[in-house]
């Protein structure tokens, strides 16, 4: 094997022979598309609180004006936006419920330590117009009748971000995240609400060592990501039809979201159910639902689990006059029993968040069988850790409230290094 001649020869003159040159080049492009792709992007990163409180606010929706990107705030109320420079002269829109829209051009917002103040909307201080006589069913009879004129009738594609944490006794155990893309051919009201319509496409998936945990057995060991999406409650059209269902729901003080005005409709009784509807097009652009009862699930190893709760938020967002996912939540609590004496041994806690970075209406684009997302767990579905990727790319900021998170994940190293190697 011939020694590789040096770049420099002792005349201080270049010496390059023609592999050499196509490897100088090659270097040479590869630094500049680097360079490149850098100077392509730019980086909005601020914190949104609200004006009198001076809290953060979480979950807030951030995107450019007549532009199907966005991301959403951590629950500090921080976050990254990344934003193709082309975007540079467009409006920045941020909006929450509950407060006025924030709008700036994105020039304006390149700057260290953005703080941005959202003003809550005069209308959580109305009272119902009297001459609105609409009652809290009769808005959802509406709503619901109208899913298949508010929502896709077309094939679209969205690129998110998900992630899943592990807690057992107070202790997060395991952390997963995965960039991916979502196909689905329209809102139809499907036959089988219980199989998953969407097909999945994992563009990234990074894990930490947790997932290796003997405490993993006392989770669900299906697909999670699948799951949650199973949770659209629009989608697969999960609100009950019977007429006491429609009679128990309340109709609380308008809002405003998004620069829309809308109506406020609730259920309380056996579980807890709110629902924000666009008063223009009666479209559902915001769910809250919480579930507290409890019940056996089944038994594991000598011990019975029981479900404790769940919380569910299902969010919105206008694209070319339809409403796409903007964001799914869920926070599911299991406790395990001594089967014998009935002792509390560990409380079980699931937390899955699922945001949409990207919306394509009427897209030519399809996921195929072949780079479908298979449908056991996540975990299983290798991909080698990219670390550029991740630096770049539209996800849920770590806030100061998940240095807890962190710190109980990295009792087996970095979670640099964790990616790195599992």
């Amino acid at each position: 094997m011939h020694p590789m001649p040096p770049l420099f020869s002792a005349h201080g003159g270049v010496n390059l022979t023609i592999g050499c040159k196509m490897k100088y080049h090659l270097c040479l492009l590869f630094l500049f598309c680097v360079l490149a792709s850098h100077a392509q992007t730019i980086t909005i990163t601020g914190k949104i609180i609200d004006k009198e409180s001076k809290e953060g606010l979480p979950f807030a929706s951030i995107g450019i004006k007549g532009v199907s990107l966005g991301t959403i705030s951590n629950l500090s109320g921080e976050f990254d936006f990344h934003i193709p420079v082309r975007h540079r002269n467009d409006i920045l829109v941020i909006s929450m419920l509950g407060y006025q829209q924030f709008e700036a051009p994105v020039f304006s917002l390149q700057k260290e330590q953005l703080v941005i103040e959202m003003e809550k909307s005069n209308f959580l201080l109305k009272e119902v117009v009297v001459a609105d006589t609409l009652q809290g069913g009769e808005i959802m009879e509406i709503a619901l009748s109208k899913i298949n004129q508010n929502y896709p009738s077309q094939p679209f594609m969205l690129e998110g971000f998900y992630r899943d944490l592990k807690k057992v006794a107070n202790t997060y155990i395991s952390l997963l995240e995965a960039a991916l893309k979502v196909y689905d051919e329209d809102y139809e009201e499907p036959r089988n609400k219980l199989k998953l319509r969407e097909r999945v496409s994992l563009i990234e998936v990074r894990r930490s060592l947790g997932y290796s945990s003997k405490f993993t057995s006392f989770f669900d060991n299906d697909n999670l990501l699948q799951d949650l999406l199973l949770e659209n409650m629009v989608r697969y059209r999960m609100f009950p039809e019977d007429e006491s269902f429609f009679k128990s729901l309340m109709r609380e003080k308008d809002s405003e979201y998004a620069g829309m005005d809308v109506f406020v409709v609730s259920h309380k009784e056996h579980y807890f159910l709110r629902v924000y509807i666009d008063k223009k097009t009666f479209g559902i652009v915001h769910i809250d639902y919480e579930d507290r009862e409890q019940k056996v699930l089944g038994k594991k190893k000598g011990l019975v689990s029981k479900f404790e709760g769940l919380k569910r938020t299902i969010d919105f967002k206008w694209v070319d006059g339809k409403l796409y996912v903007n964001y799914i939540l869920l926070n599911s609590r299991v406790s395990w029993y001594d089967e014998e004496t009935q002792k509390l041994k560990f409380e079980t806690e699931l937390i899955r968040q699922f945001s949409v970075n990207k919306v394509t209406p009427n897209t030519a684009e399809r996921i195929n069988m072949r780079d479908r997302m298979k449908g056991y767990s996540l975990q299983y579905q290798d991909r080698a850790y990219n670390k550029a990727f991740w630096d770049n790319y539209n996800m849920i900021k770590e806030s100061a409230l998940d240095k807890s998170i962190i710190k109980d994940l990295e009792r087996e190293g970095s979670l640099e290094s964790q990616f790195q190697d599992n």
